[in-house]
């Protein structure tokens, strides 16, 4: 049962990734088309990607916390077809106000991603659980290619709102995949005096789990602060923002197939070597790697450093995730994917709109510097306050 949950789920995070990524990174170039002057583009870019994020990361617990007491894979069917509505509703919108509207209820609708983990974590057998995190992760960032390149393709064509309608159909394919093929483990439901701030106390006396909490929302900050730029800084490479939506589409998509290549390969060896030896090497190639960035000359030259960049930044994810689930018991790892969802959430809130303001202040490229910086830090912290030896 596992393998089949485990391959439809990641066929099904694939779909909702490249769902994802069909839009994220071209809503600049959409918030162009509905009238923003391209003076504050950057700022709206932040607000617009933030918004969303900052409303996921205060619902996730909540919504972890019914994943444990309701089901993981009623938790999948809400947030599916929801996003299905919400991406649709994308297409229809004519203000950026209304655009922000919809990215509120698409961080209203999240929380895909994080049950679909929660099953794999609770049906797969623990020496498996490594690499099941690293495919998970591989099919999630298969997503991350495919969408780019689709989007930017239909986005070059016919425009951007054809892209929010083919995202609303890719999700609504990957519930109806989850509804019919996967079958959920039961698990012990949260006992009924338990309450959401005893979750958070339980998640604060839990040394790993905090430590993994801080580094996610630590990363997703610097590595978010870029998400709004790309777009802008591949038409400062090109030096037109003539076909800039299809560059940066292929741009995005070279750095995903590294990743994809990586994820399985790194959920292994974490598995092997240790969970923290896997996190500083990952965020020491990532760092180098960002930092190289801000000496690109050409759109090659950057291809090239993103491409190494997605090879080491997604050998983070799978070790945090296993030692997510590892740190607690089955009956809490709804919550913990909720909690680790709010972490990640609130980088991705708060990068955005960090990128947004140093782009608008100092320029697009020093923030290169900032981030890939950044993260060669917190190679160092991990390395001094993370376990030598921690597995699962």
């Amino acid at each position: 049962m596992w393998r089949k949950n485990l391959w439809t789920l990641v066929a099904a995070v694939m779909l909702c990734g490249s769902s994802y990524t069909m839009i994220i990174p071209f809503l600049p170039i959409y918030l162009l088309e509905l009238g923003v002057a391209q003076t504050d583009v950057k700022i709206w870019s932040g607000i617009i990607f933030s918004v969303t994020f900052l409303v996921a990361a205060l619902l996730a617990p909540y919504w972890g916390r019914r994943a444990d007491r309701s089901g993981k894979k009623k938790m999948i069917m809400r947030a599916g077809f929801s996003l299905a509505v919400v991406y649709f509703c994308g297409s229809l919108v004519h203000s950026p106000v209304e655009l922000l509207g919809v990215r509120v209820l698409q961080g209203v609708a999240n929380g895909f991603v994080p049950a679909a983990m929660a099953i794999v974590a609770t049906s797969t057998p623990p020496d498996q659980l490594g690499f099941s995190m690293g495919i998970m992760q591989a099919g999630l960032v298969v997503g991350g290619i495919i969408g780019p390149l689709i989007g930017g393709v239909l986005s070059h064509i016919f425009g951007m709102r054809l892209s929010f309608v083919v995202s609303s159909l890719g999700v609504f394919l990957a519930t109806v995949a989850v509804v019919f093929l996967v079958d959920e483990t039961a698990t012990p439901p949260p006992p009924k005096e338990s309450s959401l701030w005893k979750d958070l106390q339980t998640a604060f006396a839990n040394p790993v789990l905090m430590r993994v909490l801080l580094l996610s929302f630590a990363v997703q900050t610097a590595s978010n602060a870029l998400q709004p730029l790309i777009t802008l800084y591949v038409a400062e490479l090109q030096h037109t923002f003539e076909g800039v939506v299809l560059t940066a589409g292929i741009v995005y998509s070279l750095a995903g197939v590294a990743s994809a290549m990586a994820a399985p390969i790194w959920g292994r060896m974490g598995q092997m070597r240790g969970f923290t030896t896997l996190m500083v090497l990952s965020l020491i190639g990532a760092g180098i790697f960002n930092l190289g960035q801000f000496w690109a000359k050409d759109i090659y030259q950057f291809g090239i450093l993103q491409f190494f960049y997605g090879l080491f930044i997604v050998g983070l994810f799978p070790a945090i995730n296993t030692l997510a689930v590892g740190s607690i018991d089955a009956s809490f790892q709804g919550r913990v994917f909720g909690l680790t969802t709010s972490a990640n959430q609130l980088g991705a809130m708060l990068g955005p709109l960090l990128g947004g303001f140093l782009s608008s202040w100092i320029g697009i490229r020093p923030v290169f510097l900032f981030t890939g910086g950044a993260l060669l830090i917190f190679a160092a912290v991990v390395r001094r306050v993370f376990p030598r030896n921690q597995y699962t």
